[in-house]
């Protein structure tokens, strides 16, 4: 009897530590961290799968737990003076720094959008919050960290408009005045879906002649540019990574647009390109602004172009900003973009630093040839990492020298 029950015991072990074991790169430090932390983010999506099978709750609402669970109460303290606000009808979360200004000193401010592929995430979870205290204290900066509403419920264009609504807010004059700010260094930040966000909102608002202030710089987190192709070399070789495999980020991107399962299941195929995305496809060929140590052995083909029933805004720049011609792009502020090797992600941002720069913008662009998606978002114990300190220790001194 005793030795079923060992034997039992064994089997329950052993199968507990195949589920939570997943293939982690060498390189990367504190594998068996990531593999716990991945398996809670595995065993989450497949109860979500479950969930929306059984028609209990939709897929989404099961992964909300991730944004409920970190969320915070976001107070005041000694050093910085916290306040929720309405900028233009949007719920905002207003950081300021408690130090006293010296006579007509003026501050430097920060927009940030958290990320979350437009569906998760929240201004208020842990992890973003410790974010916007940091760049108070260490920048003397006044953070605007913006609760935009989320897909499913809200489909595109509504996060980008409630956005895009903040930040004209903030740069109008007497808003500026009212928190000290100085017009000439405020920047745009986000990471994930925040920086496809940020993006978007840069080129809409350089684009904008009725817009007289303009924002100096922004700075792009592992952001996600375009919709087009859903299968480059970085979505082909990080497709089960953690933290965002590819067929979460294609679910991303389809409730982006539409509930309509035939939007996923085409993007799932990378077969989802319309023949209005036919002239945009040189933005997104891979091999051309793809250097070649990233494109390795993979081979580029032309995407394939369908006629689906329903058409999606997929093509929409405010969507996929990678998108735009050149002209736009010159008219951008300097641009720091960061990028991690194992995310599928990746070469979303090093396609957008290579035009940047083929357009003169001036771009700091840093790859953590370590990284992996969500990075910036692990500062928090127990799913703390080095590598997650070194990240936003080197964004923040990018953002001093460049605010």
């Amino acid at each position: 009897m005793r030795s079923k029950g060992a034997l039992f015991l064994l089997s329950v072990c052993a199968l507990t530590a195949h589920y939570i074991y997943t293939p982690i790169p060498e390189n990367i430090e504190q594998r068996w961290k990531l593999m716990f932390t991945d398996c809670f983010f595995r065993s989450l999506s497949h109860l979500a799968d479950l969930s929306e099978l059984l028609g209990l709750k939709d897929y989404m609402g099961v992964m909300l737990f991730i944004t409920v669970a970190e969320r915070v109460e976001a107070v005041s303290d000694e050093r910085v003076k916290v306040a929720d606000e309405l900028f233009d009808g949007v719920e905002v979360l207003v950081y300021e720094p408690r130090r006293d200004r010296r006579q007509g000193e003026r501050r430097r401010a920060i927009i940030y959008l958290h990320g979350g592929g437009w569906c998760l995430g929240s201004s208020k979870m842990g992890p973003y919050d410790l974010l916007a205290r940091r760049m108070v204290t260490e920048l003397d900066a006044v953070v605007i960290s913006v609760e935009y509403r989320l897909a499913p419920a809200h489909h595109f264009p509504v996060p980008f408009e409630d956005v895009y609504r903040v930040v004209k807010y903030f740069l109008q004059a007497d808003v500026l005045n009212r928190y000290a700010v100085d017009p000439e260094r405020v920047a745009v930040s986000g990471d994930s879906a925040g920086g496809n966000l940020a993006a978007a909102v840069t080129q809409q608002l350089h684009m904008d002649p009725d817009q007289h202030v303009k924002l100096k710089a922004q700075a792009l987190i592992y952001p996600v540019m375009q919709a087009l192709d859903l299968n480059t070399p970085s979505y082909q070789q990080n497709q089960h990574m953690p933290i965002l495999p590819r067929r979460l980020m294609v679910r991303f991107w389809s409730e982006y647009f539409t509930s309509d399962k035939w939007l996923f299941n085409a993007m799932l195929a990378n077969r989802h390109n319309s023949p209005e995305s036919t002239s945009l496809l040189k933005f997104v060929n891979w091999s051309e602004f793809l250097p070649e140590s990233f494109r390795r052995t993979y081979n580029y083909s032309t995407l394939s172009v369908s006629a689906p029933e329903t058409s999606y805004p997929f093509t929409d720049p405010r969507a996929s900003p990678l998108l735009v011609p050149d002209a736009v792009l010159r008219q951008l502020p300097k641009t720091y973009i960061l990028t991690c090797e194992y995310d599928v992600l990746r070469d979303d941002g090093l396609m957008y630093a290579a035009r940047l720069r083929q357009s003169g913008v001036h771009v700091t662009h840093e790859h953590y040839a370590d990284g992996f998606h969500g990075t910036l978002m692990f500062t928090v114990w127990p799913t703390d990492f080095k590598i997650a300190h070194r990240l936003t220790d080197n964004y923040l001194l990018w953002l001093r020298e460049n605010l």
